[in-house]
C-alpha cells in the first residue's frame, strides 16, 4: 500500500487501575502538575489527565489497584530540571533523585498516591565541545558563502541536497543574513548558519552546519553567538525567532536563549498528496 494508506500514531495512553478516580486526578494535578483533566460518571469511575503530549487514564478498580506493586510508567519530558524543582516544591514522594544514567538519560522517580512508580526522563545534556576557546585561525563573519562552499558543507556533514546551483544561489540571496566560520589559513568555509524571515516580526534559523573536522572546537557556538548578536541589533522588539533541531541538541541552542516549545508543521510532498 502507498504512503497515504499507512497508519500513524499520535500518542499512547496508559490506563492505571486506581482506588479513587477523583482523588487520583487531584493528586496528579496538584502534586505532579498536570493541568488538564476529564472524568466520566457520577461519581467518576474513569478519567484522565494530560500535559502536552503525555496522557494518563485512570479506571476505578480497587481489586486490580491492590495488585499494582512494582508497576511503573515512563514519561519523557523537556526541561526536566525545572519539573524536578516543581515536584520537590509540591512535596512529591521522590523515590529516586534526579541523576544521570549510563544509558544517556537523566531520570528521577516519583511514587504516586496509588503506589505507581512514575519515571520522568530526558536525554542527558548535550556535551559541549572539548575546546574552551575558538581556534586562533577561525574567523566568524557576517557573510554569505559561495554556492560551492555551501554545497561542500552539506556534503561534509552528510546532508542530502539535490538542489541545483541556481536554486542554492536563490536561497542564499533570499536570506536576511548568513553567519559563516572561515579558516583563515586557506579561506575554507567550515561552518555556517542561515537566517530568513520577514525582517520584522518573524525569523527562522536554518542550516546550522560545522564541518566534522572542526566540530567540538566551539565553532558552532561562536556562529550562534554572532547570529544572536545580529538579532539583538537588527530584529524588532518582541520578534519571534524559531528553529528545528533534534532534542539532544536543545542545550546547545539554549546557550543563546532558545527554549524548547511545541508546535505543528507540514511538509509538502507532491509525490503523495493527501486525499481530499
Amino acid at each position: 500500500m502507498d504512503d497515504r494508506e499507512q497508519p500513524s500514531f499520535s500518542h499512547a495512553e496508559p490506563v492505571l487501575a486506581v482506588y479513587n478516580v477523583t482523588g487520583t486526578i487531584k493528586y496528579w494535578q496538584e502534586v505532579l502538575g498536570f493541568p488538564n483533566q476529564w472524568t466520566w460518571g457520577d461519581p467518576p469511575t474513569h478519567g484522565g489527565v494530560s500535559w502536552h503530549g503525555a496522557f494518563i487514564q485512570f479506571s476505578h478498580d480497587p481489586a486490580l489497584a491492590a495488585l499494582r506493586h512494582g508497576h511503573s510508567i515512563w514519561i519523557r519530558v523537556r526541561n526536566i530540571d525545572r519539573l524536578y524543582e516543581i515536584h520537590q516544591e509540591n512535596k512529591a514522594e521522590i523515590t529516586m533523585p534526579l541523576s544521570k544514567q549510563v544509558y544517556g538519560l537523566t531520570e528521577y522517580v516519583v511514587k504516586d498516591n496509588n503506589g505507581y512508580y512514575v519515571t520522568f526522563a530526558a536525554p542527558t545534556n548535550y556535551k559541549k565541545g572539548h575546546s574552551e576557546k575558538l581556534p586562533d585561525n577561525v574567523r566568524i563573519l557576517v557573510k554569505k558563502p559561495t554556492v560551492v562552499q555551501y554545497r561542500n558543507l552539506f556534503e561534509a556533514v552528510g546532508w542530502s541536497n539535490k538542489a541545483t546551483d541556481a536554486m542554492l544561489q536563490a536561497q542564499l540571496d533570499f536570506m536576511q543574513t548568513v553567519i559563516i566560520a572561515e579558516n583563515e589559513d586557506n579561506g575554507d568555509v567550515i561552518g555556517c548558519a542561515l537566517l530568513l524571515g520577514d525582517g520584522f516580526s518573524f525569523y527562522y534559523v536554518k542550516d546550522v552546519m560545522v564541518h566534522p573536522d572542526w566540530q567540538g572546537k566551539r565553532v558552532g557556538t561562536a556562529i550562534m553567538q554572532e547570529l544572536s548578536r545580529w538579532l539583538d541589533k537588527n530584529a524588532a522588539n518582541k520578534a519571534m525567532v524559531t528553529l528545528f533541531s533534534s532534542e539532544h541538541l536543545a542545550p546547545f541552542y539554549q546557550q543563546v536563549h532558545f527554549s524548547p516549545t511545541f508546535g505543528m508543521m507540514r511538509i509538502i510532498d507532491r509525490d503523495h498528496q493527501p486525499m481530499p
